[in-house]
């Protein structure tokens, strides 16, 4: 069975195990813009980055885009699609419109990015839990043969971002839903180029961290073991120290 803590330290809420492991199901299946195999790639992918040193090299030069050099690969995926992940990874904060622009003109289009995005931010976040247990990482599943759907939202918008997102008012039809809360924040509609990932983040975050609904508890919530102020300190110093640009 995947992510089986029983071994663990600590306890772990079967709701995290159930996340994971709903994912690692998604993630062996083909998407909306990649293939089951190629899903697998971009989350093999988000393993090399953390250990390719020409992604350390470049993030200490004054400008990543100039850097000499070739990151830790495999060969499923183009050198657009492995730099995407890698940057997303080790030097997020100077990702651009500019490189979004480009990827897009060397064939990597916005609809592929959102959905490696997806997988890059997911696959990383559970392999930190893992590592912050001291376990290893869960190897990899199989991948399930099919083609992409290549579904697009029809209500789309490109009033801010550097990719098209579903309008505020345009969560109707395949899209409803998207907004839980009735309210839509631009961090949500990052992804809902391709909804199944926002979809897939939603479940993930609901876990290990809070749902949106949850989002209006500010004291305690009784499934977990630190109040909010707690959890925020920590997502706060997180945040700081990843540099997020959000």
């Amino acid at each position: 069975m995947t992510f089986s803590y029983t071994n663990s330290a600590y306890p772990i809420r079967e709701d995290i195990t159930q996340a994971y492991q709903a994912f690692w199901h998604k993630l062996a299946r083909p998407g909306a813009w990649w293939s089951g195999a190629q899903r697998i790639a971009i989350a093999a992918e988000v393993r090399n980055a953390v250990e390719c040193q020409y992604c350390q090299v470049r993030k200490s030069a004054l400008s990543p885009y100039t850097t000499p050099g070739k990151h830790k690969k495999g060969n499923l995926l183009s050198d657009t699609a492995v730099d995407a992940a890698h940057m997303i990874i080790t030097d997020q904060g100077r990702i651009t419109q500019a490189f979004i622009d480009k990827a897009a003109l060397q064939g990597l289009s916005n609809e592929h990015y959102v959905e490696l995005t997806g997988i890059v931010v997911a696959v990383f976040s559970i392999d930190e839990f893992n590592r912050a247990l001291g376990i290893p990482v869960e190897p990899l599943p199989q991948p399930v043969a099919g083609a992409p759907s290549h579904y697009r939202p029809a209500n789309l918008s490109t009033d801010t971002g550097f990719v098209p997102m579903v309008s505020v008012d345009g969560a109707v039809g395949n899209e409803r839903g998207l907004w839980p809360t009735g309210r839509s924040a631009n961090v949500v509609r990052a992804l809902t180029l391709v909804p199944d990932a926002l979809r897939d983040w939603f479940n993930l975050a609901s876990a290990q961290y809070l749902s949106l609904e949850g989002m209006s508890n500010l004291v305690r919530d009784d499934n977990r073991s630190i109040n909010r102020m707690q959890m925020e300190l920590i997502a706060g110093r997180v945040s700081a120290i990843n540099e997020c640009f959000y």
